[in-house]
């Protein structure tokens, strides 16, 4: 119980701890996969065990003890970065030693072999140090799940005393972790990292062993110690940090260009200079890609405004119609006038001005 209040607290520190921060570059964001491998070293294992009565020890004795070399650990985890630092995982892992030295029936006694494996669901803080980039990123967290350990062929022999142990049991595990993440810079969402952990299960798990003596065989269940210590170190590559296709600039649009057709004056018709003026217009938008053009009708300020609003339409109308002759699609072509309002030259009322008297084609 004391084990799970202490691993309990250490989750919910992790999880409370995360205020918001500035330093944006140093956050895991979004999804993440990852994997570690490194060295374990298990807890030796002390536990009692009954001999049968008739294997004439010479020195009787209820003791087993197993001990274990370095093994091997390895971690295949996938996560997602949340916000302030915070970043949830879970983890698969899977971890082995052999035996070393140990004792059965107080005699020496070695083979056999320790697994476990299981899933952990764990909680990360990521350190808020180093500034906007910088070379190594420290983090600490914790996990609970679930984990499966299995023994094979432990035990030994004292006389004709024999104790074998073949079996595996579940229970609920934990773990704290303090690692560093080293991030290339070189590869946006690439990192190196270095961990240590602390592993252990809120139970120990009770596994099958065997007790034989001449005519005797008897099961019994043998308490396990399973926590260990873990010194690994592995890569991570954060999605979320790759960063997103430069968006493909759009074309800019061609800039609008004008062409200026003038008129005598109470005139509507086109002269020799008004078509050269129109053919360039028409072959100008051949060479660009046009998507309206605009032709607008305009007068100076002799005459009547009425009667100068109808001049207007009827220039621009002929002006449209010359661009029509010289193959350019109706449907592209706005024709209006506006009369005297919009005057290339400001001029008093009932004034002649050539400048004014014009149709403006715009190609956009």
């Amino acid at each position: 119980m004391k084990r799970a209040l202490l691993a309990s607290a250490a989750l919910s520190f992790v999880a409370v701890m995360a205020p918001p921060r500035d330093a944006a570059a140093q956050m895991v964001e979004g999804l993440y996969v990852g994997g570690l491998a490194g060295v374990t070293w298990l807890s030796d294992t002390n536990a009692p065990i009954f001999p049968p009565a008739s294997a004439n020890l010479s020195t009787p004795s209820d003791y087993f003890q197993r001990k274990w070399d370095p093994g091997f650990a390895g971690v295949l985890n996938v996560g997602y970065g949340l916000i302030g630092g915070l970043r949830g995982e879970l983890e698969a892992f899977y971890r082995v030693n052999d035996a070393a030295s140990g004792l059965a029936f107080n005699r020496p006694a070695t083979g056999g072999t320790a697994n476990s494996y299981g899933l952990m669901a764990n909680v990360y803080y990521d350190l808020a140090i180093g500034g906007a980039n910088p070379v190594a990123i420290p983090y600490i967290g914790g996990g609970l799940g679930y984990a499966w350990t299995d023994w094979s062929s432990v035990g030994g022999r004292a006389g004709s005393a024999a104790l074998n142990i073949d079996g595996s049991d579940g229970t609920w595990a934990y773990q704290a972790i303090a690692g560093v993440a080293f991030p290339i810079p070189a590869v946006p969402g690439l990192a190196i990292t270095a961990e240590y952990r602390y592993f252990g299960t809120f139970d120990n798990p009770s596994l099958s062993g065997t007790v034989t003596g001449p005519g005797y065989a008897r099961s019994q269940q043998i308490p396990v110690a399973t926590s260990n210590h873990n010194v690994m170190v592995g890569v991570r590559f954060n999605f979320g940090r790759i960063p997103a296709p430069a968006p493909v600039p759009a074309a800019a649009p061609a800039p609008a260009r004008t062409f200026m057709v003038f008129f005598d004056w109470n005139r509507a018709d086109l002269t020799d200079r008004a078509r050269q003026i129109i053919a360039e217009a028409a072959q100008a938008r051949s060479r660009q890609q046009v998507t309206r053009i605009d032709v607008t009708g305009h007068t100076d300020t002799s005459g009547s405004a009425q009667y100068n609003q109808g001049l207007s339409v009827r220039r621009a109308n002929a002006v449209a119609a010359e661009l029509v002759r010289l193959g350019v699609p109706r449907n592209e072509i706005t024709a209006r006038g506006v009369g005297e309002s919009q005057l290339l030259v400001a001029t008093p009322d009932n004034t002649r001005e050539p400048q004014n008297r014009r149709v403006e084609i715009v190609l956009r």
